[in-house]
């Protein structure tokens, strides 16, 4: 048996969905067979406070991890980036119907964004659970990774003639023990006291091999979500006064790097392609609002919630976005503009 061994995480989905947790509940049980797989589920990923005692345990994960929950891959890597939860990107053959086919190779700093910072040498495998209903297709993903990685893959058949770890054989009787074997919270609640704690929560996530720190989404946003670290780069610093179901950050973004993991539109949620073009070519098609507008409106509408006034294009909105096509020289030659404030 290898050494090493890699971690795999189920992050399990927000409803109580049958389907979905025998998929979760089988893909775990095959998966401790598995004589160099380590595995836990915890609850959505997208839910967890950074103090959780399933986030304290992603964090406690020294090697390779395998995180598969029922978000977009890249949903899933930032949020756990946003954590604290941190390592190269490794590359993960299983795709969703949603996803782009043409985007394999991960890019541990994209040239056209400021990066994450502080990555230790280790890989972080993200995988959805939208992809197949079927366990195997995983575990035929998970034994690839471990090979990939030079571990050891023994079959199932050569684990039960042999002699099967000890605390294996323990799991494999109780079940339950899946659970992440985490620290106990400040709180002193138990693992299960702080499951029943989870609620549903609303917030973006930035996808900083996009971003470029140019600040428009601090500009736009007038709910007080986004800071800026001791870096000057952007991060989501009070990330509870985002307005629920709103997206509109995400929309005004250039670099298509605002995520909602929860968004029914794809390309918001974290699926590969720009969430900017896809509104663009709909609202050729059908006369819908530009994402600006849109966006504009969306913010509105959350404002006068609020209490307070709309504001429409008049706040947050530099003139480069009119255009609401890429990013070209009249775009460079505008901001100059901007910032001669003629």
């Amino acid at each position: 048996m290898s050494g090493k061994k890699l971690t795999v995480v189920i992050s399990q989905h927000q409803g109580k969905n049958p389907a979905k947790r025998k998929l979760e509940e089988d893909l775990a049980l095959a998966c401790m067979l598995e004589p160099d797989v380590d595995v836990s589920l915890v609850p959505n990923l997208y839910d967890l406070g950074h103090d959780h005692s399933g986030m304290l345990f992603l964090k406690g994960v020294p090697g390779n991890l395998l995180v598969l929950g029922w978000l977009y891959p890249r949903a899933i890597r930032w949020t756990l980036d946003r954590a604290g939860v941190k390592g190269k990107e490794g590359t993960v053959l299983l795709k969703s119907d949603d996803d782009d086919e043409g985007d394999d190779e991960p890019q541990d700093v994209d040239s056209t964004g400021i990066g994450a910072l502080n990555v230790p040498n280790r890989f972080i495998y993200c995988a959805d659970l939208k992809a197949s209903s079927d366990p195997q297709v995983y575990l035929e993903e998970i034994r690839r990774i471990l090979a990939e990685t030079n571990q050891k893959t023994v079959s199932l058949m050569d684990w039960i003639q042999g002699d099967p770890n000890k605390d294996q054989l323990q799991r494999y009787l109780n079940p339950q023990e899946l659970l992440a074997p985490a620290p106990t919270p400040n709180n002193g609640h138990s693992v299960a006291d702080a499951e029943e704690g989870v609620k549903r929560r609303w917030y973006p996530v930035i996808d900083y091999s996009r971003c470029t720190n140019c600040m428009e989404c601090i500009d736009f946003c007038l709910f007080g979500v986004y800071g800026v670290d001791e870096l000057d780069r952007i991060l989501v610093e009070t990330q509870d006064n985002c307005k629920k179901g709103c997206p509109a950050c995400s929309r005004v973004c250039p670099a298509n790097a605002i995520i909602f993991p929860q968004h029914k539109q794809p390309e918001i949620a974290g699926a590969s392609g720009e969430v900017t073009s896809l509104k663009i070519d709909l609202s050729q098609l059908f006369g819908a609002p530009d994402p600006l507008e849109l966006a504009a409106r969306e913010r509105d509408i959350e404002l006068v919630r609020d209490g307070r006034d709309a504001v429409g294009l008049t706040v947050g909105v530099k003139k480069r976005h009119k255009q609401c096509g890429p990013r070209d020289e009249l775009d460079d030659l505008m901001d100059d503009l901007d910032k001669l404030d003629l």
